[in-house]
């Protein structure tokens, strides 16, 4: 059943949530907030300028201390609070998911609000376990410790593409190691931001530790990056855009974590199995309307089974059921605005010149028309080199092309710029095993393509970016690594000494 708030009522008095509290924006331009599934415009806010970020960062900066010298179980008890505050706000956070993305509501209630409870709850767990390396006189005459310390203010900028669940990934690491955060969602998706900060503030996070701006990128994003109370940026989205945010970032030398674009490859050998593979192809290209950096793109299949794979898939495709999100049985829902759609149309149809669309590759009429919908699309006879390999399209499109040997298989899988995830399909360990060892990813699935987990690290390689989300690995991220080195011997004239100034004696 459908939990529906009235989402003007909820956010009145603003998109921003600055020291604990909603607040109106104040760069004199409003942003609308548009459900994708129909057009309709469902709220509209003040959007941040550059005071809002100002006030954001000043906030963070207040609390910083405090948080900081907080115990991890004090800071753990908190996270603990935060998951059960979350989901108790499930139903809540799935509609405004659903309605701010036009995701399925099962997508929303048994992907995207499930993993972000959980890694609350990892992350509650994991505040308590920051590990150094141990205690000893790695010199006769010292003994050395390490400690993990918080770097400070972050300024985080997450995507509109899981606005949940980065706003998760970027948000627990971060204040689990003890800083404090600035999150800038996309402009137009901040509604599960907001609800996600006002359930930790339920959940007892102190005021400041947890801020949002929502905002232009151009305006409160850039000047989030290069303010010079913000000790790290975090940002994920695509790869032109994370250049921008590196070269901001650069002018005031803070830490920088990107997670940028992808093109994962779907490698198939000729003994994988079959069904598995082509079912494994539709979801892992179709997840989140193909909305997803870590979507199955690119299919390279060895000969033996491409033709059979290109029509299983093609087939099964056209058994996905486009509709309303909030109907249970909806299984793709549309992407996230009609700029985005014709964008990827454009894909498609430039592809008609040099390949065959093989099903899909148009946008539904009827009742659809009206939202952003696109058929689930199969594109062959592609070359390597072509725009639909090589570029993200970031839609429900899956280019498949064969291969001969496993040689090649594994260059085709490598030959884009991009490194963010891949998967390989083979009964033969020995395959699979090369597989991973030589594909260039941050992630490599092995007979299935797109499952996570809180214990397990999510980032990129290559013009994917660097840096991971999720895991305890995330706190390599999050905390400042510092040498303490104690002397044991109580000696005031060291022999070292001796080489800078006097003769031994």
């Amino acid at each position: 059943m459908d939990h529906r708030f009235d989402v003007t009522e909820r956010f009145a008095q603003g998109a921003q949530f600055i020291a604990g509290s909603l607040r109106s924006g104040t760069s004199g331009r409003s942003q609308d907030v548009v459900d994708p599934a129909t057009g309709e415009t469902v709220y509209r806010y003040e959007l941040a300028g550059t005071a809002d970020v100002d006030a954001a960062v000043e906030a963070a900066g207040r609390a910083f201390p405090e948080w900081a010298g907080a115990t991890p179980g004090e800071r753990s008890d908190t996270l603990h609070r935060f998951a059960a505050a979350l989901a108790e706000d499930a139903a809540d956070l799935a509609f405004a998911e659903s309605l701010n993305c036009g995701k399925p509501i099962k997508l929303s209630n048994e992907f995207d609000v499930p993993g972000s409870i959980d890694n609350a709850a990892f992350f509650a767990g994991a505040a308590r376990h920051l590990e150094g390396k141990a205690a000893g006189e790695y010199s006769a005459d010292h003994t050395s410790v390490i400690r993990r310390e918080p770097i400070g203010v972050v300024g985080s900028i997450a995507p509109w593409n899981y606005p949940l669940q980065m706003a998760a990934w970027k948000v627990l690491p971060a204040i689990a190691a003890g800083n404090t955060i600035v999150l800038k969602p996309a402009e137009i998706t901040p509604l599960t931001s907001l609800l996600f900060a006002q359930a930790a503030q339920r959940a007892g996070l102190p005021d400041g530790v947890l801020n949002i701006v929502s905002g232009a990128g151009r305006d409160a994003g850039e000047h989030l990056v290069g303010h010079r109370t913000v000790a790290m940026t975090s940002f994920t989205g695509s790869t032109a855009v994370g250049k921008r945010v590196a070269e901001i970032a650069t002018g005031t030398v803070k830490r920088l974590h990107l997670e940028l674009g992808g093109k994962a490859p779907f490698v198939v050998f000729d003994d994988a199995d079959l069904e598995a593979a082509v079912h494994g192809a539709v979801a892992g290209a179709l997840i989140n309307t193909g909305q997803d950096c870590t979507a199955a793109t690119r299919a390279y299949v060895q000969r033996p089974l491409y033709d059979a794979f290109v029509s299983g898939v093609a087939d099964l495709m056209a058994t996905v059921r486009l509709g309303d999100p909030f109907d249970p049985s909806t299984d793709l829902g549309p992407l996230i605005s009609h700029t985005q759609r014709d964008r990827v149309a454009a894909f498609v149809d430039r592809a008609r010149d040099y390949a065959t669309v093989v099903t899909g590759g148009e946008a539904p009429q009827g009742e659809l028309a009206k939202g952003a919908y696109y058929l689930p699309t199969l594109i062959a006879g592609a070359a390597q080199d072509s725009e639909v390999v090589q570029s993200e399209i970031f839609g429900p499109v899956l280019v498949v092309l064969p291969f001969d040997s496993d040689d090649e298989g594994i260059a085709l899988a490598n030959d884009t710029p991009y490194g963010l995830a891949a998967s390989a399909w083979s009964r033969d360990v020995y395959r699979t095993g090369r597989a991973t060892r030589e594909i260039k990813a941050g992630c490599v699935w092995v007979n299935d393509h797109i499952p996570i987990i809180s214990e397990m690290p999510h980032g990129g390689a290559k013009a994917s970016g660097f840096g991971k989300d999720m895991s305890a690995y995330s706190f390599e991220e999050y905390t400042q690594v510092k040498h303490v080195m104690y002397d044991n011997t109580a000696v005031a004239r060291k022999d070292w000494h001796r080489t800078i100034f006097g003769d031994r004696t």
